[in-house]
């Protein structure tokens, strides 16, 4: 009898964490699948937060794993091009228990007003340097604003809803103040002509020799689609060129040679001191720039861990590879009279890009989502992109490999 009632409360402890777990995640797939009704996603939003801080100790956990594979299921799907899919399960696994122990710690002292403060600190935090499971982020298609301080009011309301036994509906009222009363900001576009060329380049093409050409010589005929169609800018994806640029003589001279009639920002590597760096070049009337990568992919361009366990990592699974470097500031480009910030992928969702903007109200984001198709990740993506965006007044312009491409107003 002992070891049914202990079942069953087990049972009941995970249905409530695959619940909460799904309000938390909800609006994630409904922007996957175009179903973006702000008081829907406001409703599951609060409510969410709601059994966050309500439901046991022992469910928390639940929650956490399961929200962590809800919102991270994606990691694992470049595991393929590596020959790895039989980690999947214990990737997807170590995923759902990273979280799982996270949201477990906001009961690490069981009582309501620790949680709640535990659960606002984790807004701040990133787990390995990883920023994209933000809860914050569950109200960027609702009626209520992003801020932390928007934020924290529903915490506080929902917390004395919880705490109140008369009148408590009265604390619903604290959330009037973290609706979302900020008007878009007026910035106007820059005035250049942009070709952003749509690219869906399967990524297991980009490493076969056999497709190396074609796959340039694609990427030239936009340039040239570009400058028959009188274009300021054209701008490639990350990686457009998978290969070090800067020791390809014959390819850099032809880009070099377009520059004199169109300004070309485009994705690819670049060896500097013997160390490889993610980059974007910039190619404007017979010269060019190059902008390093400042924030890097933990577990994808570098593993957040001590040194030995780094190198232990890379000899099983990566054949001896070292992680990319990465530059320590972040890089304006300036076209046509224009500043551009320049980002490529994950490090156009940090805060870190976007600092000493100065007056720099545009940038410029070059992605390769090709790594993770069929998942939801361009839409977690997209969903923070216009997070930033609004958060710094910043206008985005995204160009992807592998999913739509996208420009982002405040």
């Amino acid at each position: 009898m002992f070891l049914l009632k202990t079942n069953h409360f087990n049972k009941i402890n995970i249905i409530k964490g695959f619940i909460t777990a799904l309000m938390l995640s909800a609006f994630i797939y409904f922007s996957h699948f175009s179903f973006e009704i702000k008081i829907i996603n406001s409703i599951f939003g609060v409510f969410g937060i709601y059994l966050l801080l309500s439901i046991p100790k022992k469910s928390l956990f639940f929650a956490g794993f399961f929200t962590g594979i809800f919102w991270c299921n994606w990691m694992a799907i470049s595991l393929q091009y590596y020959d790895l899919t039989y980690i999947f399960p214990i990737v997807l696994l170590g995923i759902g228990i990273v979280f799982g122990i996270i949201f477990h710690l906001f009961a690490l002292i069981d009582n309501l007003i620790f949680r709640s403060f535990a659960i606002f600190i984790f807004t701040f935090i990133s787990p390995f340097g990883f920023n994209w499971l933000k809860l914050e982020l569950l109200f960027i298609d609702s009626y209520f604003s992003t801020s932390k301080l928007a934020f924290a009011l529903i915490i506080i309301s929902l917390v004395l809803f919880i705490y109140l036994k008369k009148f408590r509906f009265i604390a619903l009222f604290i959330m009037i103040f973290a609706l979302d009363f900020s008007k878009n900001i007026n910035l106007a576009e820059p005035n250049i002509n942009i070709s952003m060329p749509q690219m869906m380049v399967n990524q297991d093409l980009k490493w076969q020799k056999e497709y190396v050409n074609d796959l340039i010589e694609n990427n030239f005929a936009k340039i040239e689609e570009a400058i028959e169609q009188k274009k300021d800018l054209v701008v490639l994806p990350e990686t457009a060129f998978s290969f070090v640029l800067n020791k390809k003589p014959e390819i850099l001279n032809r880009l070099l040679e377009y520059s004199y009639n169109i300004d070309i920002i485009v994705g690819s590597l670049y060896l500097e001191n013997r160390e490889i760096f993610n980059a974007s070049y910039h190619f404007f009337e017979g010269n060019y720039e190059v902008a390093k990568k400042v924030v890097l992919v933990p577990f994808g361009e570098e593993i957040p861990l001590p040194k030995f366990l780094v190198d232990l990592i890379n000899n099983i699974f990566y054949n001896g590879a070292s992680d990319y470097s990465k530059a320590s500031t972040a890089t304006d480009f300036l076209i046509k009279g224009e500043k551009f910030r320049n980002a490529i992928c994950y490090e156009a969702t940090t805060d870190k890009i976007f600092e000493n903007l100065n007056e720099t109200k545009y940038m410029m984001v070059i992605s390769n989502n090709a790594w993770f198709i069929p998942s939801i990740e361009p839409t977690l993506q997209h969903l923070l992109l216009k997070y930033y965006s609004k958060k710094y007044g910043v206008m985005i312009f995204h160009t992807v490999n592998g999913s739509p491409n996208r420009v982002y107003k405040p």
